[in-house]
Order: structure tokens, then sequence, then C-alpha cells
């Protein structure tokens, strides 16, 4: 990307401070490149190797896909299965675009999503397929009425037994994957997969065995039972099983973002998501013992107002995610880690897009357009980590590695500085964001009012730092820089300019490529 050289030589601004008693670790410059790696606390011996433990669950996947085949093709045949395979596969490109669209924000490693749709798809569906037809035949054998038995089963066993296991994949995910593990959002996102590819091997069995139905009447047509299932599950309720999960989902998201210290809280939202999971995933199931109409009444009066309840909260997350952007980067740029119109391009989706694009067509060739259009898209997305990680700070809601943290992301973002910041700058002034035009205004904003502090407290850090609180001797308030450190002098106030300058260039037109 850039010449380590040049990075070498460019002096670092210091790091905001948080709290007064992490001024001593936080005062040190972003590490060097290729040094100061951020590693979570290990678990296990065996599982020290990133080889093992991905080989492994690829392989206890890869063996329940195989039952799943065999015990689907089982019951539809070799063309029942490939129609319902055809078929099923039709909503999941627009259910994981859609949710991948709601993580545009601070998008999460495609491992964490693949693996969570192939849980769904192989381990939770066989868990739900054993465990179902199990409890159906013992139901049916105790109370000698197969009928009742497959009502019970759907309306009771079903919705335990399958929130239980996708839920599953969720809990992994939170437990093993914190770092990426952040928010509501990623809740919503991480059980949106786990439920699309539950859906998708159900709807395979569902549609696979109305298809030899119809085989066996000779059914053909709108009248068929594969084009009644056809329209039930993949065109009125293609959101059913992702809008249950969604709602376990959440639970883990707002146990993400709580304080460390409300533990009964962190285990409780989860739970209550899954109860709730459950309760929807039963009374849909159930719809049809309220008669004739039951389905539509629920479908119409429980199912549709969720779907939209869930689809505004999981939108206000989305927003409530630029918004820290822009409330919790000034900071860094006040202490010289970003340009002044930085947090506020960074907090509009349209001005990041713009960067990108700006960052590709100033390049004089394709591949290092593309490369420099992949630093711009890191460095948004490291900056979206950055600021949620303060946020969480502010609530108490990380652990004693937050300093480790804090300074890898920033040197993330010092190495991939040289595309981004002119980038976003010039974004921000095309798209009228605020920060572009007024920058800094010292100690005030732009209508004379203090500005505050991301803690609203004398341990802030930037514009308006109170003097005597925390710090070593010598140690000058402002920026939380080293000793000696004076507000507004330095490198810190003043970093180094990137290759292309700071100025945008003369023009709105893109240069050609």
């Amino acid at each position: 990307m850039s010449d380590p050289s040049v990075q070498h030589q460019q002096a670092r601004p210091a790091v905001p401070v948080l709290h007064e008693q992490r001024v001593d670790e936080v005062l040190g410059a972003a590490p060097e490149r290729g040094r100061g790696r951020y590693r979570p606390h290990r678990v296990g011996m065996v599982w020290r190797s990133k080889v093992f433990r991905a080989g492994a669950v690829i392989v206890v996947l890869a063996l329940c896909w195989l039952v799943i085949l065999a015990l689907v093709r089982e019951q539809t045949g070799p063309e029942g299965f490939l129609v319902g395979l055809g078929l099923a596969v039709l909503p999941v490109p627009l259910l994981m675009a859609a949710f991948r669209w709601l993580d545009r924000v601070e998008p999460g490693p495609w491992r964490n999503l693949i693996f969570s749709f192939a849980w769904g798809a192989c381990a939770a569906a066989l868990v739900a397929i054993i465990a179902n037809s199990f409890a159906t035949r013992w139901i049916a054998t105790a109370t000698a009425d197969p009928a009742s038995a497959d009502t019970l089963g759907a309306t009771v066993i079903a919705p335990v037994v399958e929130e239980s296991a996708k839920a599953a994949a969720v809990l992994l995910i939170f437990l093993f994957r914190r770092r990426e593990f952040s928010g509501v959002v990623d809740g919503v996102v991480v059980a949106g997969f786990t439920a699309t590819g539950f859906a998708f091997t159900e709807n395979i069995l569902y549609l696979g065995n109305a298809f030899g139905e119809d085989q066996q009447l000779g059914s053909t047509g709108f009248a068929s039972v594969t084009a009644g299932t056809f329209f039930v599950r993949i065109v009125m309720s293609p959101f059913a099983h992702p809008l249950f999960t969604v709602l376990t989902g959440l639970g883990f998201g707002f146990a993400a973002v709580s304080a460390r210290r409300h533990r009964v809280r962190r285990i409780a939202l989860p739970v209550t998501g899954l109860l709730l999971a459950m309760g929807l995933h039963a009374l849909w199931n159930g719809s049809s013992a309220f008669g004739p109409y039951g389905f539509y009444a629920v479908y119409g009066i429980v199912m549709v107002p969720a779907f939209g309840l869930v689809t505004w909260l999981a939108i206000w997350s989305r927003q409530r995610e630029l918004r820290t952007l822009a409330a919790e980067l000034p900071a860094y740029a006040a202490a010289g880690w970003l340009t002044p119109a930085e947090p506020t391009a960074l907090s509009s989706m349209r001005a990041r897009g713009m960067a990108r694009d700006l960052a590709r067509h100033w390049q004089p060739d394709r591949a290092r357009g593309r490369a420099a259009a992949r630093a711009v898209a890191e460095y948004e997305s490291f900056a979206t980590s950055l600021a949620g990680l303060r946020r969480r700070a502010r609530h108490g809601a990380v652990g004693p590695d937050f300093g480790a943290r804090e300074r890898e992301l920033l040197h993330h973002l010092w190495q991939r500085r040289e595309f981004a910041a002119p980038a976003l700058t010039h974004a921000a002034h095309l798209t009228g964001r605020p920060g572009a035009h007024h920058g800094h205004h010292g100690r005030h904003g732009q209508h004379g009012h203090p500005r505050p502090t991301p803690h609203g407290s004398a341990y802030g850090y930037g514009y308006g730092h109170t003097p005597g609180y925390g710090g070593p001797p010598g140690y000058t308030p402002g920026y939380g820089g080293p000793p000696g450190h004076a507000p507004g002098h330095g490198p810190a106030a003043h970093p180094p300019h990137p290759p292309y300058g700071s100025s945008a260039p003369p023009s709105h037109r893109r240069p050609p490529t």
C-alpha cells in the first residue's frame, strides 16, 4: 500500500486518553508495522491452531450435510430433492444481500457469516430433523393419536428444538469471535444468516415432499401441492425463520453493548430473545389451529407487524452506528490521527462510497485503483470499529485489553491514511458534510458552544480535558500526548500530509484513469 520507510519517518500523534487510570498505557505511539498484534486469550491447548479449528468445524458441518442429504433423498427421492433444491435456493441470495446491506457500516468477516449459514443449513437442520422426528414418534406412541402428535410436535417441540439449534451459532460467535460481535447489528446479521441457512434446508425437504405427493396424485400447475407450498414458504413468508432467530440475535446484540458489571442482564437478554423467538415460532406453526383463516390472521396481525418492527430496529441500529462515528471520532481528529473532515465523512454512507470511488479513479491504472479503493474500505471499517470500541469503553462494556485493541486499530488507520484521508476529505466537501467546511473551531464549536468531551466528564480527552486529572508529571492536558506536548503544536496537532496532500482536487470531476 505505502512505503514502510515513509511510514516510519512520520511522527505519529498521541493516543487520546480515555480514563486517567489508563494514561500510562495509552500515551505510547501505535506499534510499528508487523508488530504489536492484538490477540484474544486462548482457550485450551488443542485449539491454539487455527488450521485445526477451521478443519474440525468444516469436517463436522460436512458430515452433517452428508447425513441430511441422505435423509432428504430418502424422503423425497432424487427428483424431489433436485426440485426442492432448485426452488429453495431462490430466496437465499435476496435474504443474504439484505442482511449484508444492513452490515455495510462495519462489515463483519465473511468467515463468520459463512459459518452461520452452514451451521443453520447443516448442524441445526440435522438436529431439528432428528429431534422433531423422534419427539413426534414418541408422542404418537404415548398418546396413540398420530394427528395430535403432529400438531403438538409442530407447535411445541419444533420451536424449542429449532430455535435452540439456531441460537447455538449465535452463541458460538458471541463467545469465540467476541471482537467481531460488537452490537445489535452484528446479532441481527449473524442470526439472519443462520436462519437463512436453516430455512434453505427445510424448504428443500418441504418442497421435495410436495413434489413427490404431486407425482403420486398427478397434480400439475397452480393447483399442485408444490405450487401451494412454494407460494406459502417462498413468496409469502421467506422471512419467517430469519424473523424468529433475529429476536435471539437482538438479545445477544444488546448483551454485547451492556456493561460487563451487569452480568445478570448479559445473561437475561439472550435468554429473553430466545424465548421470544420460540413463542413467535410456536404461534406461527400453530396458526392453523385457529380455524380456516387462522394462518392469514396470524400472518397479517402478528408476523407482518413484527417483521416491520424488527426491520425498523435493525435500520435504527445501523444509523446509530453512523451517529457513533460522528460522536466518537472527533477526539482522534483533535489529536491528529484524522483530518477534521473525516469523522463527518465516515458517518455518511454516501461519502464513504464516494471516497472509495475517488481513490479508485485517482490512481494511474486499474490495479492500483482497486488497491486504493480496498485500502479506503478497510480504513472505513477500522474507523468504525474504533468508534464502536470507544463507545463501549465509555459504557464499561470492554475488557482490560482495550488499550491494546485501540492502538492496533490506530496503527491500521495510520497505514492506510495515505489513500483514505484525501479521498474522505474530498468526499466530505462534495457531499456538503459540515466537518469538511467548519474544521476545527478551537475549544468551542461553530456557534460558540463548548465542545463536549466524549465522556461528559473531567476525564475526557481532546478539548475540554481538565488540568490536574491523570497523567504523569509534566503531562500537558489537551490531547493525551507525551510530557511537554501542548495542544495545537507539534506533530499530534498537525500530522504530516499524506503523499496526495490534504487539499482536495480542484474540481468535482474525477481525473481520468
